[in-house]
């Protein structure tokens, strides 16, 4: 079994430009991903965890954001576990992201 990789805000920002194939799904709550979030991106939640997995392409990568990079490494595992082959915690999390841009 492999493991999730690091991705950096600059990294993420790189691959973006580079490749349209790229899945990004924020674990914050609700109300959070409502106030803000990265453009294209997925509120994963307990509730749709199951369709996403269903529905989502495993073989594209697959980079999971949470507020500040710590709970995204715990669900990128998961994913991982789950069969996604490419899956990225962003260091930092949307806290980074939002600084960046």
């Amino acid at each position: 079994m492999s493991a999730f990789q690091h991705l950096s805000v600059n990294q993420l920002i790189q691959m973006q430009q580079e490749s349209g194939d790229i899945q990004v799904v924020d674990i914050r709550d609700n109300a959070s991903f409502e106030a803000g979030h990265i453009p294209n991106s997925t509120n994963l939640t307990n509730e749709n965890l199951a369709s996403f997995i269903g529905n989502a392409d495993m073989d594209h990568p697959l980079v999971v954001v949470c507020y500040h990079g710590i709970s995204s490494q715990n669900a990128a595992q998961y994913l991982i576990e789950q069969g996604f082959d490419d899956v990225y915690s962003l260091d930092g999390g949307f806290q980074a992201w939002r600084d960046a841009n």
